[in-house]
């Protein structure tokens, strides 16, 4: 099917299994109505590293960065905003995130997706409120603590042949996020008094307001109302989504797979299980990478990092709405290609664009500050070619690891196993975006432009674990997944063949049936 195209979306299963049904209006609708969650998420990567550019931000809660700010000639470039308190401010958000995630799956099975997204949307607004009104420290922390289940909500409701399309949405969002944080960063860079931030971190409750909205039109998945033992609803369900009546051949795959989930017990202690290794160890190592492709240097600290670079105030508001606009822009490649060339030839792209522009800007700023972060006064050549790299990277990542680092963890697992390992892939990103965000500042006073160099390491790293162990997912119906670690090279000598119940240990291998293998399961 071609990308844009709502033609009928059946075919192409793993299995050679035709579901029945079309892209109606109202499953994109639900689709786009679920996206909207990414703009909270988006939003506040883009306007913490803008308001702590700003002087009047600064000056009443970081006073000793403001000092080394305001001495821009004599100071280190690479740590005049080498902060701990600082970063807590920014990365706190995460922190805090990360435990939601894993909460989130238990509250998700009892009380279903659209619950958790009404709640979350009501928790943001009240942490927008306390950091457009903080007058301390710790007003602007708690903010950010207050300030998942979204992907997991897209693949559940898109048909599979548009899966990819629909769940790049919620990246297209969170940039769309980034952009308007950028945007807002830029306009109350200009007002008088200093005070500007306020209206920058009170946006937030702007999509907020939207997600809690948005989240009355719409419905629990199929598969969240059959967990939940309410089996006539999710049929009704899937038959409005896809736009036909006959639903059968599709629902009673989801059926049978959520009375496996039941008769499995605990998805957390499965999890660890052999036949699940495939899935456990992507949904660590996908968004584990995706932190350390370094996007999160650019997103968060945009601003601080062009006037680290010698911009100028305005200027690095300006440059990182450039960054923010051609974060947008690359993401349609994404949503228009995924389902069209599939995920792996757009993670080897992305990959090597990234290692390449990250290598040069590790030689741009290594030849213009040096080791020692002299503050020069760049050319304007330089600048304009430094902007040109940081932008080349932040658009390869856009349309790459950006929406594929969630797309893909969120439609590989089975669903007995779907709620832990999402948690797995949530939290893990939440931690390390955490972690980078927290140490960032410091590994740049430590390491100086050398820090470039690492992460581009880290991209040839990730290009090279695709490439080996990532098979394709694309056209693949969640409920038949399972068939992609069977046929490959490496997992399938894990994977449970549901056949003969036994364990594929790869050609001219014996095979062992179940209860043999069952000390080796826990």
């Amino acid at each position: 099917m071609g990308g844009g195209s709502v033609a009928a979306v059946g075919g192409g299963g793993g299995d050679g299994k035709d579901y029945p049904g079309k892209v109606t209006k109202y499953v994109t609708f639900t689709a786009l109505s679920a996206a909207a969650g990414g703009l909270i998420f988006g939003y506040d990567i883009g306007i913490s590293g803008g308001v702590t550019s700003m002087a009047g931000f600064l000056k009443p809660f970081f006073p000793a960065v403001y000092r080394k700010e305001e001495l821009h000639h004599s100071a280190n470039q690479y740590c005049k905003f080498d902060s701990q308190i600082l970063t807590l401010f920014t990365s706190s958000l995460y922190l805090a995130a990360t435990f939601a995630s894993f909460v989130g799956s238990k509250l998700s099975n009892k009380y279903g997706r659209k619950v958790l997204m009404t709640w979350g949307g009501l928790i943001f607004l009240v942490g927008a409120i306390f950091n457009a009104a903080a007058v301390h420290i710790s007003m602007l922390i708690l903010g950010r603590i207050l300030l998942g289940t979204v992907p997991l909500y897209l693949s559940e409701m898109s048909p599979h042949k548009s899966r990819g399309k629909f769940n790049v949405l919620f990246q297209l969002s969170i940039t769309l996020g980034i952009f308007a944080a950028n945007l807002v960063n830029y306009g109350t860079g200009f007002i008088h008094g200093g005070w500007g931030w306020r209206i920058s971190l009170g946006g937030a409750a702007v999509p907020a307001i939207m997600m809690m909205a948005l989240s009355w039109f719409l419905f629990d998945t199929p598969t969240s109302l059959l967990e939940r033992g309410k089996k006539d609803e999710a049929k009704a369900q899937l038959q409005r989504v896809r736009g036909v009546a006959n639903v059968d051949l599709e629902f009673n795959d989801i059926m049978n797979a959520s009375e496996a989930s039941k008769s499995v017990g605990n998805p957390w202690s499965n999890l660890l299980k052999r036949q699940y290794r495939p899935q456990f160890i992507m949904s660590f190592m996908i968004p584990f990478l995706q932190q350390f492709t370094g996007i999160n240097v650019v997103m968060f600290y945009a601003p601080v990092l062009f006037k680290t670079l010698g911009f100028g105030s305005s200027a690095s508001l300006a440059s990182a709405v450039i960054t923010g606009l051609v974060n947008v822009g690359a993401t349609f490649i994404s949503v228009f290609g995924t389902d069209i060339w599939g995920r792996r030839p757009l993670f080897f792209v992305g990959g090597g664009i990234m290692f390449v522009f990250q290598g040069v800007l590790a030689a741009l700023i290594g030849s213009q500050f040096g080791y020692s972060g002299q503050a020069i006064d760049l050319s304007k050549g330089i600048a304009v070619l430094i902007v040109m790299c940081i932008c080349a990277f932040v658009a390869a990542f856009a349309f790459s690891w950006g929406p594929l680092g969630w797309l893909v963890p969120s439609e590989i697992f089975p669903l007995e196993i779907r709620s832990a390992a999402q948690c797995v892939t949530v939290g893990t990103n939440m931690i390390f975006t955490f972690l980078i965000a927290q140490v960032f500042l410091k590994m740049l006073c430590s390491m100086k432009f050398y820090l470039f160099v690492f992460f581009a390491v880290f991209e040839l790293v990730m290009t090279v674990f695709v490439f080996a162990l990532l098979p394709e997912t694309k056209n693949i119906p969640i409920e038949e997944m399972t068939k992609i670690w069977r046929d490959h090279w490496y997992w399938k000598r894990f994977v449970v063949d549901k056949d003969d119940g036994k364990y594929s240990r790869g050609e001219g291998d014996l095979e062992m049936n179940l209860g043999e293998l069952k000390a080796l399961d826990h």
